[in-house]
């Protein structure tokens, strides 16, 4: 087995980029079982369910305050067929979904304090309810989390940001 590629967004993160395209084309740089070490300011839990979904496991470690070593392995394949893909919780539409309950605006805050907040929000909803949020940033790391959870999402533009409307399931 090949050593694992390391890469290091720590900067990137201190500064308010957004290295999830960097840590994809890592990812899809990986020769066959080679495994990714990424060192973050922070825990990267929703990178767990987008980089379980394309076969890695993982294992983080925290060496301290903002610096975080996670180890993405390529899972070892299971017998049988594979798990059909979790169906979209994205929606076009909101016609029907009451007015929001909560509202949120989360911009100028740096992530991963967004992801936080609504999630946080989110499991205080009742079922049905619909949060609003406004993000600065497309929250590519928020989508699979919301979508495990069971809630419905619309995204649309909104200026510069983005305005998401979050329907707890039930």
């Amino acid at each position: 087995m090949s050593e694992p590629i390391t890469l290091d967004v720590r900067e990137e993160l201190r500064e308010g980029g957004e290295p999830l395209p960097r840590i994809l084309r890592a990812v899809g740089g990986l020769a066959p079982g080679q495994a990714l070490r990424l060192l973050a300011t922070f825990e990267p839990l929703p990178l767990y369910a987008v980089l379980g979904r394309k076969g890695f496991d993982h294992r983080a470690v925290r060496h301290g305050e903002g610096d975080w070593e996670v180890l993405f392995s390529p899972q070892t394949p299971q017998a049988g067929p594979g798990s059909p893909a979790a169906p979209s919780a994205t929606v076009s539409s909101t016609d029907g979904w009451p007015p929001p309950s909560t509202s949120l605006d989360n911009r100028g805050l740096e992530p991963p304090e967004p992801m936080i907040r609504i999630l946080d929000a989110l499991e205080r909803l009742g079922p049905g309810q619909v949060l609003e949020a406004l993000n600065e940033r497309d929250p590519v790391f928020l989508y699979p989390e919301l979508q495990a959870r069971g809630a419905a999402i619309h995204t649309e533009k909104v200026g510069a940001g983005v305005r998401l409307l979050i329907r707890q399931r039930g």
